[in-house]
């Protein structure tokens, strides 16, 4: 009888996707591609990486970029974490490991923004570690062929899929294993609508034949969406403009936007202008607002945001506080990185 193992390896040679990443062992490619991916499709991910690649070809190279410009690179992504993460990992590649990545899991995992399944992806796709990887696609075919009723998210569940892993990940190979077990989750056991009935497992696969395929994996608890409200002022003097940088940890980190307010509900422009940060920001000034204003829901992964884009002209910035604030061309501001909601404006012609 032939083994799973085998199967799937047999299946992923005739049925995976020819990816770049895929064309090379070597850990930086490799590195780079599962971070993409992470939170991001396959075919939105690819234009990204031939980009990243072509700007920042080895580890080397994207040590030594400035922040700003990897993050203008990584902007419509999300998660901009992962960006500033592998800036920093890069920097301790560098530094601690004389520019080669470490070729062990215990290493990896140190780095910064390095977990476990990126880790387990590097030891074993470059350097021939039998480490499994865990992440979504193989959750899901391990619960279903397996029927594992753990949670994804609790230490229980992920100590019961990695002990199936240990047994089934073989010594020769466990890199194309792994990518195989990936792939087969990403386009045969996909989250609805599987290929159950072309399934060369459906004999064997506990969810298939006990009628559990949507049941399984177990779904973790829906996140609670926090509702945020953001005004954003675009402040036109002669050909200029005023951003700011975001700090803090908070969502867009080091982006740049338009100077906020941020208030509890939806406000009014009047209500606007009887808060302390418009007063910080005009002073004694009568700046004029166009109205209307553009108005936008932008949702995230767990917040969900009512944005409001004001436009408002000052004459003299004389009484204009400029603390924290970086005046600008108009024409320059997409030279930075900015969130998709402040680059959907700009492209808008408000500008």
């Amino acid at each position: 009888m032939v083994s799973i193992t085998t199967q799937l390896i047999e299946w992923y040679s005739e049925n995976k996707r020819n990816l770049p990443w895929r064309e090379t062992k070597e850990p930086y490619s490799v590195w780079v591609s599962e971070v993409i991916l992470q939170q991001t499709r396959v075919n939105q991910g690819l234009a990204y990486y031939y980009r990243f690649m072509k700007e920042f070809p080895d580890i080397t190279s994207l040590a030594h970029t400035p922040i700003d410009k990897l993050l203008k690179l990584w902007q419509g992504l999300g998660y901009y974490s992962r960006a500033r993460n592998m800036h920093q990992a890069a920097r301790e590649i560098v530094t601690n490991y004389h520019g080669s990545f470490p070729r062990q899991y215990k290493d990896l995992i140190r780095l910064k923004g390095i977990g476990d399944y990126t880790a387990s992806a590097i030891a074993s796709i470059s350097f021939g570690e039998r480490t499994p990887v865990l992440d979504g696609n193989v959750f899901r075919v391990i619960a279903r062929f397996y029927g594992v009723t753990e949670s994804t998210e609790t230490a229980k569940g992920k100590k019961k899929f990695k002990e199936i892993l240990n047994h089934l990940i073989p010594e020769k190979y466990p890199g194309t294993f792994n990518q195989a077990l990936m792939e087969f989750g990403a386009i045969h056991c996909t989250p609805r609508n599987p290929k159950c009935l072309e399934c060369i497992f459906k004999s064997d696969c506990f969810a298939f034949n006990h009628d559990l395929i949507d049941q399984l994996p177990v779904k973790k608890q829906k996140i609670k969406q926090k509702h945020r409200y953001f005004n954003y002022l675009h402040v036109v003097y002669k050909e200029y403009t005023f951003i700011e940088q975001r700090t803090g940890n908070d969502i867009w980190r080091l982006l740049y936007q338009f100077p906020l307010i941020e208030t509890n509900s939806e406000v009014s422009i009047d209500e606007l202008e009887q808060t302390d940060r418009w007063k910080e920001i005009f002073n004694n000034l009568n700046p004029r607002i166009d109205l209307p204003f553009f108005g936008k829901i932008h949702i995230l992964s767990h917040q969900k945001l009512y944005v409001r884009f004001y436009k408002i002209h000052i004459d003299k910035l004389n009484g204009f506080i400029t603390a924290h604030l970086m005046k600008t061309h108009t024409d320059k501001i997409e030279e930075k990185g900015v969130p998709v909601i402040i680059e959907k404006y700009l492209n808008l012609k408000y500008t």
